[in-house]
């Protein structure tokens, strides 16, 4: 097998939105650096269960009809 493919596995700290720190294993950094997140599970809608909602303006057909709604495809 070849030397040097893999790269550095190491602890390291992960600090979590609300300041809460625990240790991994990680190829990330260097031994004892910390990552600080600005998204996880604590804080994203995807988990919370948030209500922020994306406003829909009409849809992909109402896009594309405004865009596209004076061409014919047909015979006249």
């Amino acid at each position: 097998m070849k030397k040097d493919t893999h790269p550095a596995y190491h602890m390291i700290k992960v600090q979590m939105t609300d300041g809460t720190v625990f240790e991994t294993r990680s190829t990330w950094g260097k031994e004892g650096d910390t990552m600080q997140l600005d998204i996880d599970p604590l804080a994203h809608p995807a988990w919370t269960g948030g209500t922020k909602q994306l406003l829909d303006a009409g849809g992909q057909v109402a896009r594309f009809n405004k865009r596209f709604g004076g061409l014919s495809l047909g015979k006249k």
